[in-house]
């Protein structure tokens, strides 16, 4: 009897599960008996025979040239491969004296009818694959331009079944949040990052703790920030799926990534840390624990400034902040200004420009392809150029959506007048990364002389409230949010 090898081959592991392989094995193992020919090893495969590098299909290719055995038998043309290359490996054996059979085609592979009836039922399986392939693509693609994301739900969201939106994840999309905002600080590396999320309870959908490659996808998925891309093409589109950070955060922690931002996460999370500069030497104190409290010290050889304990340089930002706090009088001023805005019409304004950013954005898209045509681009710049164009008209098109959001509400506006006489406490009462905001925007030149603190108000407060209390004109919305956003920095302790 003459030993041959059997394979048997599905797409895919689910296909696996099912009764084709051991359909393909018995009717190979009853081909082999009819033949006289001898199964002396089989070869398994659950694998798309579209592509080229199969595993186990390479394997066996190596040992039938080593001379294992005389023959090879597979249950039918498509089984064996549905690409060229593949398939010109099978003919080599053929022409290296190895047998080849199809055990449910009687084909006889080493005549010349035989071997073209073969090439062409494989060229047209190959076609098969390839049209199939092609639908594929187009459903993919199709489905993207309608907002859908046609792919596993990433870590965040959850899957609602086939043509259907990604709903977020109510344990994991608040940490996924925490993750962001975290990282927009510019306070961690990826290794700080990874370990205060285990910390925080991020893990896996199998209850495991994340990776740090996890971490490292996340902050790069553009599916957070309301995008989603064709990995082929590069074609970006806007989802349907609820975002978790906005296009314009996505941007910056691409920008901290690539190291345009440097602040990475320390040992110890001190609150006044690389806030406050050495009289003498004009260096940062650094911050050290000692028995149970903060000492900032300036470490700069030949320097003889005493050290300050964290509690006295918090309890001047303190005081510092009581004498910057508005009168009633000034309060009285500026809501009196606020009034006078017409905020409709304002609203309609900031519309307007970015309607008019928007077709601007699209128009210089609609003519990236003139220039990939004309030469002027490549392809690669042209593509890299697009995916630039895509997001930023997906940032813009954020923008319209949540303009009346940004816009500051009658309610606000009454507790920030009010908060704005007692900039003290608001301070007092802050979680750290907001402390230290407050801090950062409202005052400049903090040092620490070796016997008191030294605090000058910050030339962006200064020109904001100076404008804000002119007895004639100045004043404007942008100067009013301006204050705001000095004295409410994004909370990012989660």
């Amino acid at each position: 009897m003459k030993p041959c090898f059997g394979y048997i081959r599905v797409s895919s592991q689910k296909q696996g599960e099912g009764v084709s392989l051991e359909a393909q094995k018995d009717a190979i193992t009853e081909f082999a008996s009819r033949e006289n020919l001898e199964i002396i090893r089989w070869f398994e495969e659950k694998e798309t025979a579209a592509k080229t590098g199969r595993r186990v299909f390479n394997d066996m290719i190596r040992e039938l040239k080593r001379g294992r055995a005389a023959g090879l038998i597979i249950h039918r043309i498509d089984r064996s491969a549905r690409n060229f290359l593949d398939w010109g490996r099978i003919g080599e054996l053929s022409d290296k004296g190895i047998d080849v059979y199809f055990a449910t085609e009687s084909l006889d592979f080493r005549s010349r009818g035989g071997r073209l009836v073969a090439d062409i039922q494989m060229a047209v399986a190959a076609d098969y694959c390839r049209n199939l392939s092609i639908e594929a693509r187009k459903g993919i693609n199709g489905r993207l331009k309608q907002g859908l994301y046609p792919f596993y739900a990433p870590l965040g969201y959850e899957n609602q079944g086939g043509g259907k939106l990604k709903t977020t994840d109510p344990l994991r999309a608040p940490l996924i949040k925490q993750l962001f905002n975290l990282y927009l600080t510019g306070d961690h590396s990826i290794r700080s990052l990874h370990a205060e999320m285990v910390k925080r309870g991020l893990t896996t959908r199998g209850g495991k703790p994340v990776s740090r490659r996890t971490i490292e996808n996340i902050l790069q998925n553009r599916f957070y920030c309301g995008l989603t891309q064709n990995g082929r093409t590069g074609e970006v589109f806007q989802g349907k799926h609820k975002p978790l950070i906005s296009v314009a955060d996505f941007a910056r922690i691409k920008a901290i990534k690539e190291g345009r931002y440097t602040k990475k996460k320390t040992k110890h999370d001190h609150l006044l840390r690389k806030l406050f500069r050495c009289g003498g030497s004009g260096t940062l104190l650094t911050p050290e624990r000692q028995k149970g409290h903060v000492y900032y010290r300036c470490h700069t050889a030949g320097c003889v400034k005493q050290t300050a304990r964290e509690e006295l340089l918090d309890a001047a930002v303190f005081q510092g902040l009581g004498q910057l706090q508005f009168t009633d009088e000034d309060v009285e001023t500026m809501r009196a200004k606020y009034e006078t805005w017409d905020m409709p019409a304002r609203l309609e304004e900031e519309r307007q420009n970015l309607k008019l950013r928007l077709a601007d954005a699209k128009d210089r898209l609609d003519r990236l392809t003139d220039f990939l045509l004309d030469g002027t681009l490549d392809r690669e710049a042209y593509a890299r150029r697009r995916e630039t164009l895509q997001i930023e008209i997906a940032g813009l098109n954020e923008d319209l959506r949540n303009l009346k959001e940004r816009d500051v509400s009658a309610e606000d506006i009454e507790k920030f007048f009010e908060l704005m006489k007692s900039l003290a406490a608001l301070y007092a009462s802050a979680k750290p990364p907001a402390k230290r905001g407050i801090i950062e925007n409202c005052f400049s030149n903090r040092t620490w002389t070796g016997s008191q603190v030294e605090l000058e108000p910050s030339d962006r407060l200064v020109r904001a409230k100076t404008d804000m209390l002119a007895p004639s004109g100045g004043g404007t919305r942008d100067t009013f949010r301006a204050l705001i956003e000095i004295f409410y920095p994004n909370d990012i302790s989660g």
